[in-house]
């Protein structure tokens, strides 16, 4: 009997509990979610920006930091390098877009111009225009009294005049293309042998050691493969474009020679 009273008082206690434990759980979770305040979102904001401006910085810093890694010699000389090439290679892209010239409204405007006021009518509108189109077609008409073959030999001749002018300075970028990354591969050999130098130093191969000459071997390496890819790009487009003048060149002089003929 009393076994009996034990277990249904021990029963009658869980089952107080358990019930006090859910109506807990149930205003708990029918409780009211916290508001953000609008101070609390302006400093989250905040948070992420700063976070975003240390990573930023921290990422010059990395450069700048692998930059003086490598060595301010071979650095500083495949810097140098990337600063020049890019200086030619930007005014050899302003000197190429203003030799541009519409050839087809060119070769109208001297038609109406020989049909007009003759040979003298012609230059004119050639001197008033810039590039090296118009310069060939001046140095045409100033030749079209002593014939068609006189006029045709001298288009040739200031053509390549021209055409030296529009590759001017596109063998100093490829020089600096070559350059760079033969500066890279110096500094890995000079870095080797500093690993080895110290390797040899200290008598034993450790690998604090022989880090230090590799990382600089492999810094001097890239920025200098980095330079070449940079320069090689703007190389690349420069030559596309002189060719792209020099096929109006040419197109348009045997355009001006058919006119000369057919307004002799």
């Amino acid at each position: 009997m009393k076994n009996k009273l034990t277990l249904i008082l021990l029963s009658m206690f869980l089952i107080g509990n358990y019930t006090a434990f859910s109506q807990d759980s149930i205003d708990s979770s029918q409780a009211e979610p916290v508001q953000m305040t609008q101070e609390d979102k302006e400093g989250q904001a905040a948070m992420i920006e700063s976070s975003m401006n240390e990573e930023s910085a921290s990422f010059h810093q990395i450069i700048k930091q692998k930059f003086i890694e490598g060595g301010p010699g071979f650095m500083g000389i495949v810097l140098l390098c990337l600063i020049l090439g890019l200086a030619l290679a930007i005014e050899r892209i302003i000197y190429l877009n203003m030799a541009t010239t519409d050839t087809d409204k060119l070769l109208n405007d001297v038609e109406s111009a020989l049909n007009s006021g003759g040979v003298d009518a012609a230059k004119e509108v050639c001197r008033n225009t810039n590039g090296p189109v118009a310069s060939i077609f001046y140095q045409g008409l100033e030749r079209s009294n002593e014939g068609v073959d006189m006029v045709e030999k001298s288009i040739v001749s200031y053509g390549s005049v021209q055409m030296g002018l529009l590759e001017k300075g596109l063998s100093w970028i490829s020089l600096f293309i070559a350059l760079a990354p033969m500066l890279g591969f110096m500094g890995t050999v000079i870095g080797m042998i500093g690993a080895f130098d110290a390797i040899e130093a200290a008598g034993d191969i450790s690998p604090s050691l022989v880090a230090g000459g590799i990382k600089v071997a492999l810094l001097t390496t890239v920025f200098g493969l980095i330079v070449a890819m940079i320069l090689q790009v703007f190389y690349n487009y420069l030559i596309a474009k002189v060719d792209s003048l020099v096929n109006s060149m040419e197109d348009a002089s045997i355009s001006l020679i058919d006119l000369l003929v057919k307004n002799k």
